[in-house]
């Protein structure tokens, strides 16, 4: 592996660092560099200055990189899973599945379908058919990334692949919370662009704290793919907008899983483990309320409280096999603390578990069954990010659909029934960027679709051709089909302009033959005084 070459900050100042630990034993594990304005500012520059060159390859050379770099990920999982679990407390499974996995399909999607998304597309030309039109793709040139704490190897790559797929640098901030082993991930993909004779800055990382993410929105760079909270999107929003750089905010979500009175329960419950738990409920599409149809609530019950009593936490690198890893931000710990405690004044139960881990050393929050949840509670308002399910009960459709679009997240969202038909008609009236039936977070593996969210989860779309095509400058072509002259020439306005214009829309748009035959016979007559006049 080779290494990035340290910045160095601006001259004159001591340099800051980033503590960094493992969050499941709280082992130090050293620091990185907390890089200044200047520093930012001379990566970005770099980028900028080896872009031309990358952003003339062809898409056979691109889809060659991103070829290599997918073997290299297959061939190097444990590696990578290691780092990612060492980083954010996340289980060796939980990295599989959330960090490798879906990097991988990402690749494959951009491998076989990246250079048909990105082709220059065919518009209509209306009225005007003597011209032709379509649509092409260029690069933009730098793009931004801010990424979050909860995925290190997916946050990093789940821009990057396809902004540099379109043929732009890429520069990363990485969290200040999982910023070890952001080198060494980056490295991966650095080494295979040096091995295909590419210059190894087209993508680089900085860290620091949140002034290095501003400096990142303020350096330059052509867009900003953002992915964390609403109130630091909210942030990086007031600051680009400084420059008018344009944003993608990804910001997070209170996903609901609706399970209706004739679904499958064992199935639903198995779904709902998993979109609760996995990475030990920090993601941005965890399933953070569950509501089940009064019908099966009990039911639904009895099968989750022995699941989630018997699920086995600890430091997922200390040998032994466990379900659940550790919280990567120990501030979070506070804020479940709190919510499950609002909760619980407010009528809820916990069936089990529901505090912080006294007996263990590291960032523990128990896996957590609270049920007979209501809208009273902040839990079902506020992105919760832990190990908790969250199971409110519900009388009907009307009032599942009514709770589910209770809140100001709109990101993803479930619907359980063996009625499919049913399932799909709940899963339009459900306020959100995506809907899953029967199911839970696929729509994140198929790569064709977009990703994104409303609300308060944010804009724009990441995957498919929408988040390719994010990646560029959509720029209209205009060129002549036909030859014909010089052209409308309006200057100077003659007596019967203004007629000429008016004879040539009512042609274009008017209804019935009549109208149409007359406004010709206008503008025939207005051509010739036109004509006269010159």
């Amino acid at each position: 592996m080779t290494t990035q070459n340290a910045l160095p900050q601006a001259e004159g100042r001591a340099q800051r660092t980033v503590p960094c630990h493992d969050p499941a034993t709280l082992e130090p594990l050293g620091s990185v560099a907390a890089m200044d304005e200047a520093a930012v500012r001379a990566v970005v520059r770099r980028a900028r200055e080896v872009q031309p060159a990358w952003g003339k390859t062809s898409f056979a050379e691109r889809r060659a990189v991103l070829r290599a770099f997918l073997d290299y990920i297959v061939q190097n999982q444990s590696k990578i899973c290691e780092l990612a679990s060492r980083d954010s407390g996340k289980t060796m499974v939980d990295a599989a599945l959330g960090e490798v996995f879906p990097v991988c399909e990402k690749i494959r999607y951009v491998l076989d379908n990246g250079e048909r998304d990105l082709a220059p597309e065919p518009r209509g030309s209306g009225f005007l058919m003597h011209k032709k039109a379509w649509v092409e793709y260029p690069p933009l040139g730098v793009v931004g990334v801010i990424a979050p704490w909860n995925f290190p190897f997916h946050n990093i790559y789940c821009p990057v692949v396809p902004a540099l797929f379109a043929g732009n640098a890429v520069v990363v901030k990485v969290s200040e919370h999982t910023s070890w082993s952001a080198e060494p991930l980056i490295a991966m993909l650095r080494d295979v662009l040096a091995a295909r004779g590419h210059d190894p800055d087209l993508l680089q990382v900085v860290t620091g704290f949140g002034d290095t993410g501003a400096a990142l929105v303020r350096s330059g760079v052509d867009k900003i793919f953002f992915t964390g909270s609403p109130q630091n999107g909210a942030k990086v929003m007031a600051t680009a907008s400084e420059g008018l750089v344009p944003v993608v905010l990804e910001l997070g979500g209170k996903d609901p899983m609706i399970i209706c009175d004739d679904a499958d329960l064992e199935h639903a419950a198995a779904q709902a483990m998993l979109g609760v738990f996995t990475a030990c409920g920090q993601m941005c599409v965890g399933a953070e309320r569950v509501y089940v149809f009064d019908a099966v609530y009990d039911r639904f019950l009895d099968i989750v409280k022995e699941r989630v009593s018997k699920l086995r936490q600890g430091p997922p690198l200390s040998g032994e096999i466990v379900d659940v890893g550790a919280m990567t931000m120990p501030g979070q710990l506070d804020i479940l603390e709190r919510l499950v405690a609002d909760a619980v004044k407010k009528g809820a139960k916990i069936v089990t578990g529901g505090k912080r881990r006294a007996d263990a050393k590291g960032q523990f929050f128990e896996p957590t069954l609270l049920v007979d949840v209501d809208h009273s509670m902040d839990i079902t308002q506020k992105e919760q990010f832990g190990p908790i399910m969250v199971v409110v009960r519900v009388r009907d459709e009307d009032h599942a659909i009514q709770l589910a679009n209770d809140c100001p997240y709109a990101l993803g969202s479930s619907v359980f029934s063996k009625d499919t038909g049913r399932a799909e008609r709940l899963a339009r009236r459900i306020r959100a960027g995506m809907t899953v039936v029967n199911d839970y977070g696929l729509a994140y593996m198929i790569q064709s679709l977009p990703f994104g969210g409303v609300g308060l989860s944010g804009f724009g779309r990441i995957n498919g051709k929408e988040g390719l095509r994010a990646c560029c400058n959509e720029k209209a072509m205009v060129t002549d089909r036909v030859r014909l002259g010089g052209g409308v020439a309006v200057y100077p306005i003659r007596k019967s302009t203004f007629g000429l214009t008016e004879s040539a829309i009512g042609l274009i748009y008017s209804r019935g033959a009549g109208a149409k035959v007359k406004a010709a016979a206008s503008l025939v007559k207005n051509l010739i005084a036109v004509a006269r006049a010159r």
